[in-house]
């Protein structure tokens, strides 16, 4: 029996891998959807997940119209281009992007429990790289078929998590911020730390069949970016590039989370909401745009988990 539950367990994570890799992934930014609970994997077990959500930033939509999109249009068809009001948009409709876009996001993550009230994780958000540990700071240590000590339905636990997510950041794949990267040849790059506090109470001894998570984040970026524009001219001078500029940002947010299912699968509905003031940004020829906004990640999470059929 064991030995059909192993080969059964080893299999099932890379079929489900290889299943939500056909899905829509379209981002490349790191993930800020919160699917944990306030209960750490169990210590040798691992859990795979699937998580796809959309990530919707007011900073974003409020740089973005028709008329910014006809100029990106208008300005990609011109072999010269001459520095206006527009131009200025466009560079701002393009970092308000980069820092925080309107896209769908995905990811697909692993995480095994290191010792009793640690584990650690890994997520490929397609494009971007996150590594996170999270420290269980109340509640039993136990697992559905081990039962800690004080284990019931309604338990409380609650967490401290760190994710630290790289990538080389780029505007997604939308017609009209293709033409403002034709015009501005925009280039940048991107690091984001989130530190969330999780509280959750289980539905079933050691979150069988569950549980409500909630709690607060913390998040800072730090940020690289410049213009290399080839056709932008002032008068009859060419505009010349925007070197390397380095930003960093807070985010304060707040999340929750519902888990659902029996001892191995679970699908995990969540929102998370954030606030954040990117400051002030150097444009092209002497300008600079200040950005500020709410970002909402609604995300829809499924998670198998695999226990340790050794212990």
């Amino acid at each position: 029996m064991k030995t059909t539950l192993l080969l059964f367990f080893r299999q099932r994570p890379v079929a489900l891998l290889a299943a939500a890799s056909l899905l829509l992934a379209t981002s490349c930014t790191a993930p800020r959807a919160i699917v944990t609970t306030g209960k750490v994997t169990p210590q040798g077990e691992f859990r795979v997940g699937y998580n796809q959500g959309f990530n919707v930033a007011t900073s974003s939509l409020s740089k973005v119209g028709s008329a910014v999109k006809e100029a990106a249009s208008q300005a990609a068809s011109q072999e010269k281009v001459d520095y206006t009001d527009a131009t200025t948009k466009l560079q701002a409709a393009a970092l308000a992007y980069v820092l925080d876009p309107v896209q769908p996001t995905a990811d697909l993550s692993i995480r095994y429990g290191i010792i009793p009230r640690l584990d650690a994780g890994y997520k490929y958000a397609f494009g971007s790289h996150v590594f996170d540990t999270q420290l269980q700071l109340l509640g039993p240590t136990g697992s559905p078929e081990n039962p800690g000590t004080g284990a019931a339905s309604g338990t409380t636990y609650a967490s401290i998590g760190l994710q630290f997510a790289t990538q080389r950041a780029k505007l997604p794949s939308l017609p009209f911020l293709d033409d403002i990267n034709s015009v501005l040849n925009f280039r940048a790059t991107r690091n984001d730390l989130l530190v969330p506090l999780t509280f959750s109470q289980s539905f079933g001894p050691e979150e069988e069949i569950g549980a409500i998570s909630y709690g607060l984040v913390y998040g800072h970026s730090w940020v690289s970016y410049g213009f290399a524009p080839e056709k932008i001219f002032n008068g009859a001078v060419k505009v010349p590039e925007l070197t390397l500029q380095k930003r960093n940002f807070s985010s304060f947010g707040g999340f929750v989370n519902l888990k659902l299912g029996y001892r191995y699968v679970y699908v995990i509905p969540a929102i998370s909401v954030f606030y954040q003031n990117y400051g002030d940004y150097a444009l092209l020829n002497g300008a600079s745009t200040s950005l500020s906004g709410v970002t909402f990640v609604p995300s829809l999470g499924f998670q198998l988990r695999v226990p340790n059929l050794f212990k």
